[in-house]
């Protein structure tokens, strides 16, 4: 069972750096930043396949996932002097819950409301983590870009 467990794993993390960068593509990324792109999304999604394989609840390792791309497309846009956004859009194209939302129309066409309000609200609740994980991020990075500017004005002459 170890070794099936693994061999997921790398499924998940070879699936995942497809997806980020073949939309990538899609986005227009720049050639120079598409395996960068895909780096991104497949740590992302390692990330977020793991807490929940470990029994975190799928909103968290949403959070933390999406926290954690953003703070990569930071590093990525700073060193590579390309827009945060590249890094960013392609990066959370596997948490995106595409999937659950499709389930959600089907049953609503279908007339199974009480489902189809179910998977709604989880695609909702989880594309909020998204939004709440990136917008975490670029707080934490605001305060830590703030501070170094309140030490380097404080240390002038």
């Amino acid at each position: 069972m170890e070794g099936r467990h693994h061999m997921h794993i790398v499924e998940q993390i070879i699936t995942s750096f497809i997806a980020s960068a073949a939309f990538g593509i899609i986005f227009n990324v720049p050639r120079e930043s598409l395996l960068k792109s895909g780096f991104v999304g497949m740590i992302g999604w390692l990330i977020y396949y793991l807490l929940t394989f470990y029994g975190v609840d799928e909103i968290p390792s949403t959070v933390a996932s999406a926290f954690f791309i953003a703070i990569i497309s930071q590093i990525y846009a700073k060193i590579y002097r390309t827009p945060i956004i590249i890094f960013t859009v392609a990066g959370i194209i596997p948490l995106v819950p595409g999937g659950t939302a499709y389930d959600a129309m089907r049953n609503f066409v279908e007339n199974n409301y009480n489902e189809a309000i179910s998977l709604a609200a989880k695609a909702f609740m989880i594309s909020g983590s998204i939004a709440i994980g990136i917008v975490f991020s670029e707080v934490i990075n605001q305060i830590i870009r703030q501070s170094k500017l309140n030490a380097k004005a404080k240390y002038r002459p």
